[in-house]
């Protein structure tokens, strides 16, 4: 008799994933040729706060800081279905400035990301800065984005390539007060690559459809900055991050750790 009913329970469970394989299959089949589109919200805070410009925030060694500017770049973005199949966004167009200053009332900044495949994906990735490869297309291989990155403050000159991040402000310490904040970080040439790459699950499926517009809310705790995988202190050379390879790999480190998917919309 119990060799009968684990007979029975497996063939039950092999019924059960074939169903389900086959399921997955239909819905892969159904979709194929359809589009949807995907709004990412950016949300910056300072551990569980909002952030706000002017207003000054602490630090874990005692020193404070408060920010006037606040962006950063993101490029590749891509999508990986429940199948592990990747979707990469044209890149063209995969290419976006993250601005605080361009936030709705409630501090989100929108990135809308148009005719998607339509699927069940369960993982985001994108990239903050620009890859070697983009940059070793030269300045006439950017595109529209070049000009917008130098309106923006996000580029150099093309030599030394964009700015990464902009975060200006002033920061205080036992020894100083209100002393200039500036960290405009990002690869120098190819000598110096700080482009990182960030792989966030989602805590449900994002179903992208045609006409329903999934969105992916997506928090950036800003205090992992200066407090994140390694702490920093500004009165040690990182209330200035530009090319130092030191500060600057440090500093890109810790962007890369500060992003986490808070939740998502299926709307």
């Amino acid at each position: 008799m119990k060799i009968l009913k684990l007979a029975f329970t497996l063939m039950l469970a092999i019924t059960i994933l074939s169903c389900s394989s086959d399921d997955d299959a239909l819905l892969a089949t159904s979709l194929v040729g359809q589009k949807g589109d995907v709004v990412i919200k950016f949300d910056n805070g300072v551990g569980d706060q909002d952030f706000i410009f002017g207003v000054n925030y602490n630090k874990s060694n005692g020193e404070s800081y408060k920010l006037e500017s606040l962006k950063y770049l993101i490029s590749n973005v891509k999508l990986k279905d429940a199948n592990g199949i990747e979707y990469v966004y044209p890149y063209d167009e995969n290419i976006f400035i993250v601005d605080e200053a361009d936030a709705n009332n409630a501090g989100e900044i929108y990135i809308t990301l148009n005719n998607v495949d339509a699927a069940n994906y369960t993982e985001l990735t994108f990239g903050v800065g620009i890859d070697q490869e983009r940059y070793a297309l030269g300045a006439e291989g950017q595109g529209d984005f070049l000009e917008v990155a130098q309106e923006e403050g996000m580029l150099w000159s093309w030599a030394t390539g964009y700015r990464f991040t902009r975060f200006d402000g002033t920061y205080s310490s036992a020894v100083t007060t209100d002393g200039a904040l500036n960290v405009h970080m990002g690869s120098v040439g190819t000598d110096l690559d700080n482009y990182r790459e960030v792989t966030l699950p989602f805590p449900n499926t994002v179903r992208v459809r045609p006409g329903v517009e999934p969105q992916i809310h997506v928090q950036a705790d800003i205090s992992k900055v200066f407090d994140g995988e390694t702490s920093v202190n500004f009165e040690e050379g990182y209330s200035q991050v530009h090319t130092d390879s030191e500060t600057t790999s440090v500093i890109a480190n810790n962007i890369s750790k500060m992003f986490v998917v808070h939740h998502v919309h299926n709307e």
